[in-house]
């Protein structure tokens, strides 16, 4: 992906709106029951007119109108804005989520803070792709293809025989948010050899998904790998054979604790 990743490809279409005219209690209630949301878009039709947040309620009378306590000095995005763009809005601002209108003012969608990490984590992962396919077609003097696809957990071989406890639960944190970066895969004449996302599969696991997205590096015919070598000794068969060690922490975040 390259730095010139747009709004539109990164942000969320089915947007939840609320009317000027409705009451603050109905709004109260829309979010007290939503999943996750802190506030909506206000809007006369598709015209995007405010927005309105949890705060903005808190003082206010049930029976006002939302239009008398709603933002109506907007900052919206454009769908063609560079992602990078929406980015320093959203900082600079203090907004976690902006409007996102077309030409005529028109909702055509929103993007959130959680969007815009998504967007920058999705791009470290392809140059990890093409250097992996660079070094499989130097040692095996073959040419390689590669295809994104979702791929089936039960059927990955792992190529890492532990992860740790602590970091599960960042994976895990980012799986529930859509925050989690591709699996890198390799398939091997059919057989599914993990490459790069053990800690992901198996904290996707433990939620019961059953399915992730994957970069997939597909070999023109079986080639034996060193890293197949590697898990067939250590007995990897499944993810179901690997270890979560819980009574040491991830090096990386031993280091960063003692720099602190």
């Amino acid at each position: 992906m390259s730095g010139k990743a747009t709004v539109d490809e990164y942000m969320t279409r089915d947007v939840q709106t609320v009317s000027p005219d409705d009451t603050v209690a109905a709004v109260a209630r829309r979010i007290a029951e939503s999943d996750g949301h802190n506030g909506f878009p206000v809007c006369e039709g598709r015209k995007v007119e405010g927005f309105v947040t949890a705060s903005d309620l808190l003082l206010a009378d049930d029976d006002a109108l939302i239009f008398t306590v709603m933002t109506d000095d907007l900052i919206v995005a454009h769908p063609e804005m560079k992602v990078t763009d929406a980015a320093r809005v959203i900082l600079r601002s203090g907004i976690q989520k902006l409007p996102v209108v077309d030409d005529a003012g028109n909702l055509v969608g929103i993007i959130s803070n959680t969007d815009v990490v998504r967007s920058q984590i999705e791009r470290v992962t392809p140059e990890k792709v093409g250097k992996l396919m660079r070094t499989l077609e130097q040692i095996h003097g073959i040419e390689v293809a590669q295809e994104r696809r979702r791929v089936p957990l039960a059927e990955l071989i792992p190529t890492q025989a532990r992860v740790y406890a602590d970091e599960l639960e960042g994976r895990r944190y980012e799986l529930e948010r859509g925050l989690a970066e591709p699996l890198v895969v390799i398939d091997n004449d059919g057989t599914l050899l993990l490459a790069d996302g053990h800690h992901r599969v198996l904290a996707a696991d433990r939620i019961e998904v059953a399915e992730m997205d994957a970069y997939v590096i597909v070999l023109p015919k079986s080639v034996e790998l060193g890293m197949a070598k590697t898990a067939e000794k250590e007995g990897l068969r499944s993810i179901d054979d690997i270890s979560v060690v819980d009574y040491a922490r991830h090096p990386l975040v031993e280091t960063t604790k003692r720099l602190q």
